[in-house]
């Protein structure tokens, strides 16, 4: 192998560093920047392997020689993803600049981040994520300036940093590269390198930053994109405007979308709403946008035990809740113009319907079984008891208020015929023991078969997807019980059965199916196979409902035996947090989609975020400050500032009207980049990879920002005959860029979109994506009036709103009850007070078990039960110590010493004064003192401790005589 490298370019360590590793031997040949070896899209370093391959990408080299193993590929990926995107394209365009600080701050924090709590950046071994982020990190380091202002005060990646600096692969790579250090290294990387401006750029961008650009885009990219840009608007496609109801077409391409339905038993956060309906949308809107034949549907999933429950928590019927909440997610996502083709219910006779016929087949073909299983029943209430029905006493650790399922006192799983005196929360009665006889899905007779249809269909699923369905069937598929003894659901309608209900998972996937019938009677159209009219299923979800959609759902079709139409793509995310935590709507915790219309931030702004964090690959957080920071730099300062000013430079130099275009050198060059950057976009796209897609469209509207600042046509227009002549062709191919970056906002921002229709005086269906960029605007088109579209968001409206959704804030969370009882034994005068502060707290014991009872109906978490619980043991606690000393009043014993109330100002002193004599005996220690001096300084301390274990009502801690160990028991 030969690695080629300009002088003193340190981005070859990754590639050096790699080779150690593995024990490979490669050659080094320093070339200059100019080599004609290496142009064009190529750049320094190279390596060349022995097969005669050359790699241009440094990551890539790193990855080919030191391979990641399967389980850390996704997320050795996201840190070279990260190098290379946000990283490396800072150093190179800032090393130089004084703000270079300030710019790359952010991300050393957002690294050091990531470095808090490991040592590594992917599990706890060197992969080629370190190898490469450390080698990027390198020059920055020995760069004291630098280091002094980035390193030292991040503990994280400090240590990260000098550990894997003192490892001998790290050291042999750095003795053969034999390079300068610090900025030297610096400027020898960005000689070799080129990327796109970051969204972050300042005006003053310099045409050797432009010319770098140049090199990265072929001939045969010029080529293609001057042809298609010389087709001229007039042979642009509009988007195909579909009849309604919209059905599969033959000859077309026909998408089915649905989105994971959303329980209907509360408000939807921000997490749920990217992890369904919102990345739904955009694919749809996408597939619109490109003409194919497209349906959207979902809707919401309203029958289970948790509609039940939360109808008890709120006096209403099921029925009631459920209308309740449609109405309020119906609202929501109206706001977030998720554009549904149809959102329906499960709650409908074509559910029941179409569920109980998919079940008969499964049954009639031999795929469900009938198995006997012990549960609780409740005589009085005269119903099975479902694990959110019933509680008791934990078999492990006494808690009086044990769920069915679980216990919050000591996490310990069980079955609720385990609980101790279990009791119906219905009725507070106890209920007995009785077998009930359930139906199951037998999915061990279908394992086979879907072993085989996840392996030939599960390419075009995302990674997490895939993962989780062939773990399922990696461990053996089990008969699945598809029936509950509730009244809340689907009727199972077969003899012996017909007091239950189908379980949930069951019923809500064939819910899509239900939905489309409610849409159209023509549905079968979109649910059968038709070999002439092929239609392709895309679910997308959150990971968690991966199972139902990937296992549960094809192997319930597959056993109907009705010749259905499976899923072709299963889009599944991780999960979004929100400020480094979780959601809670009882604890007030996190934006609500009501909540982000309260905001006054337009729904568009929202989607752009949500999307831009979009948890495709690892949970990701929403944070107010990146928040601010994002919609301020990509969309604000890149995105609008470009489209701003290229409409403006038209309304006020050519009054509204396209000038004429006269394409140079200059146009093909920066034609044939936003043609790969539009290339790109589309392959994201076709994959639903819809963060990865944002990303082309930050790069486009970069390339048009330098475009503009190089060429300064507010100057040329001033000029002479061609140099106005000049102008207006920047103008011109600015304006019909904003143009395509409007097709390409289309499924993210719709409401922008319309507003950019209307500046750029073009109907809507102008906006399709097509697979080239046509020109959109003739000479002579005359444009709307420009207007920012982008509003800044200060920090400090950032922080108002972090604080104002930070928790417990209108939120509904029940507070724990406060017995009006004396706390100390020591202030009750007689008998009677003793009896009444014992009844108070007998009644406050009541109040807050029913209070801890109601949450836990409600399907609260256990981070909001436990201190609602914790509150209860305490009431208990007092109770019981103020039984206690009334028992012994009333037969003349002496009370418990009375408790001193602690005295903060004097704890607090003495804990000074503890530190301080502390710090003293330790230096007269470390001196090398003799023990007559140090002796009596810890006389003194040990005083000290004695005197602030008094003040705290802490035990004093004597300390052993020296030399005298205490002896272990034989």
């Amino acid at each position: 192998m030969k690695l080629y490298t300009n002088d003193s370019n340190t981005i070859s360590l990754k590639i050096l560093i790699s080779c150690e590793i593995v024990g490979k031997n490669v050659e080094i040949e320093i070339v200059q920047v100019d080599d004609k070896r290496f142009q064009g899209p190529k750049r320094l370093p190279v390596l060349l392997l022995d097969t005669g391959v050359s790699l241009f990408s440094s990551n890539t080299a790193a990855s080919v020689l030191f391979h990641p193993q399967e389980e850390d590929v996704e997320a050795v990926n996201k840190w070279l993803s990260w190098e290379a995107e946000k990283l490396q394209p800072v150093l190179v365009l800032y090393h130089n600049k004084n703000e270079f600080i300030s710019i790359v701050e952010e991300l050393f924090n957002e690294l050091n981040s990531a470095l808090s709590s490991t040592t590594h950046l992917v599990g706890d071994k060197i992969t080629t994520a370190d190898i490469c982020v450390w080698s990027a990190l390198y020059p920055i380091y020995t760069e004291e300036k630098f280091k002094s202002k980035l390193f030292n005060d991040r503990k994280g990646i400090l240590k990260w940093f000098e550990n894997l600096y003192q490892q001998k692969y790290f050291k042999d790579a750095e003795k053969k590269l034999n390079a300068k250090k610090g900025f030297a290294a610096m400027q020898s990387i960005a000689t070799a390198c080129w990327y796109p401006l970051p969204s972050s750029v300042s005006e003053d961008v310099s045409v050797s930053s432009k010319e770098k650009s140049d090199e990265l885009v072929s001939a045969e990219e010029v080529n293609l994109a001057i042809s298609a840009w010389e087709k001229g608007p007039s042979s642009r496609v509009k988007i195909k405007q579909t009849k309604k109801p919209i059905l599969p077409l033959k000859g077309e391409k026909n998408i089915l979308i649905t989105s994971a339905l959303p329980y209907v038993n509360n408000v939807p956060h921000l997490g749920n709403i990217i992890g369904c309906v919102l990345s739904a949308d955009v694919f749809a809107r996408y597939c619109r946008a490109r003409s194919w034949n497209t349906l959207f549907i979902s809707g919401t999933d309203e029958y289970g035990t948790a509609t039940e429950t939360k109808a008890l928590e709120e006096g209403l019927t099921p029925q009631e809740i459920c209308d309740k909440y449609f109405a309020i997610h119906s609202d929501i996502y109206s706001w977030f113009n998720i554009s549904f083709d149809h959102f329906g219910r499960t709650t409908t006779v074509e559910q029941k319907e179409v569920v109980q016929n998919i079940f008969n087949a499964c049954h009639k073909n031999g795929f469900t079984s009938v198995a006997e299983m012990d549960q609780l029943f409740c005589e009085k209430c005269e119903r099975f008891l479902a694990d959110r029905f019933v509680e008791g006493t934990c078999p492990d650790c006494k808690f009086e208020d044990a769920r069915g399922d679980q216990c919050d006192g000591c996490g310990h799983l069980m079955n609720t015929v385990d609980l101790i005196a279990p009791r119906c929360k219905l009725c507070q009665t106890t209920p007995v023991v009785r077998q009930s006889q359930q139906l199951f899905l037998e999915l061990p007779k279908i394992d086979s078969w879907l072993g085989n249809w996840v392996d030939q269909t599960s390419n075009g699923w995302s990674n997490n997807a895939k993962v989780i369905t062939k773990s399922w069937l990696n461990k053996g598929l089990k008969p699945r019980c598809i029936t509950r003894d509730l009244k809340w659901g689907v009727p199972v309608p077969l003899k012996n059965f017909e007091q239950k209900v189908f379980y949930v998972w069951f019923d809500a996937p064939i819910g899509y199916m239900s939905m489309t019938k409610v849409y159209t009677k023509d549905w079968l159209k979109w649910w059968k196979v038709d070999p002439q009219c092929d239609v392709k299923l895309y679910q997308f979800m959150a990971k968690d409902n991966v199972p139902f959609h990937g296992i549960m759902f094809p192997a319930t079709l597959y056993a109907s035996k009705g010749n259905y139409v499976m899923l072709s793509h299963l889009m599944a995310t991780e999960y979004l947090n929100y400020e480094d935590g979780k959601f809670s709507k009882s604890r007030g915790i996190g934006v609500f989609g009501n909540d982000a219309k309260e905001t006054g931030i337009p729904s568009d702004i929202f989607r752009f975020y949500l999307l831009y964090i979009r948890p495709e690959s690892q949970d990701s957080n929403f944070s107010w400050a990146d928040f601010a920071i994002k919609v301020n730099t990509e969309l604000l300062n890149n995105v609008g500032n470009f489209i701003n000013r290229s409409l403006m430079f038209a309304d006020k130099f050519y009054a509204g009207c396209i000038p004429p275009i006269s394409v140079t050198e200059e146009e093909k060059k920066l034609l044939g980049l936003v043609r790969m950057e539009l290339k790109s976009y589309i392959s994201s796209l076709d994959k639903a990879k819809l963060r990865e897609g944002i990303k082309y469209i930050l790069n486009i509207s970069r390339h048009g920002n330098l475009y503009i600042q190089s060429h300064k046509p507010w100057e040329l227009v001033k000029g002479s005959d061609d140099e106005k002549s000049r102008a207006g062709t920047i103008v011109g191919v600015a304006c019909n860029m904003v143009c395509l970056l409007t097709s390409l906002l289309q499924p993210y921002m719709p409401d922008t979109v319309k507003t950019l229709s209307q500046q750029l005086n073009l109907p809507i269906e102008s906006f399709s994506i097509e697979a080239d960029f046509i020109p959109y605007l003739d000479a002579g088109h005359k444009i709307g009036k420009p207007f920012p579209l982008f509003t800044k968001i200060e920090p400090a409206v950032a922080e108002s709103l972090k604080a104002k959704y930070a928790g417990r804030q209108k939120s509904g969370s029940p507070e724990s009850v406060a017995p009006s009882t004396p706390s100390n034994v020591h202030t009750l005068a007689n008998a009677n007070d003793y009896l009444k502060a014992i009844k108070s707290l007998e009644e406050a014991v009541t109040k807050q078990g029913d209070l801890v009872r109601s949450m836990k109906a409600a399907g609260k978490s256990k981070e909001e039960l436990q201190p609602m619980i914790s509150a209860l043991l305490d009431i208990k606690k007092k109770h019981t110590e103020m039984k206690t000393a009334y028992e012994k009043q009333a037969n003349g014993l002496p009370l418990p010493e009375k408790e001193k109330t602690p005295n903060p100002d004097l704890i607090a002193s003495l804990e000074k004064e503890v530190a301080n004599q502390g710090e003293k005996v330790r230096i007269l220690k470390t001196s090398g003192a003799d023990k007559t001096v140090w002796q009596p300084e810890v006389n003194i301390l040990l005083d000290l401790k004695k005197k602030l274990a008094e003040a705290t009502g802490t035990p004093v801690v004597q300390p052993q005589p020296a030399g005298k160990k205490k002896k272990s028991k034989k």
